[in-house]
């Protein structure tokens, strides 16, 4: 049985051909600066895309978004702000998640895009 680790490399190979078949731009993927950590970092149409990727094996307690704690979200947010001013971009950003099920029956993608905001 894969570990926690390995279902979280598989979800994200299965989110970036997903974006890819869609016509993103992979910039980065496990981006990481301290504490902060973004699981793939796309590009499209002059648009920077921070994606979370959620992998479950069933919806019995939620769907997979549903796991995308505020906290998450706050974190995705700073880690945008440090990837922008790092790279000097001069880009919208927008935040989606990818959200899978997969088992032996079934293999759901859903890209919820604009997935949330930043705040003020």
């Amino acid at each position: 049985m894969p570990n926690n680790t390995e279902k979280g490399i598989a979800g994200e190979e299965i989110a970036i051909a997903h974006l890819l078949k869609h016509g993103y731009r992979i910039r980065e993927r496990n981006w990481h600066h301290r504490h902060l950590e973004v699981d793939i970092i796309a590009e499209t149409s002059n648009l920077l895309v921070i994606v979370e990727v959620k992998l479950r094996a069933g919806n019995a307690f939620g769907m997979p978004e549903a796991f995308v704690t505020k906290t998450k979200q706050q974190n995705l947010i700073r880690a945008a702000e440090v990837y922008i001013h790092q790279h000097q971009l001069d880009l919208e950003t927008r935040f989606d998640i990818v959200s899978i099920i997969q088992n032996a029956r079934e293999l759901q993608v859903d890209h919820i895009v604009g997935a949330f905001y930043p705040t003020l």
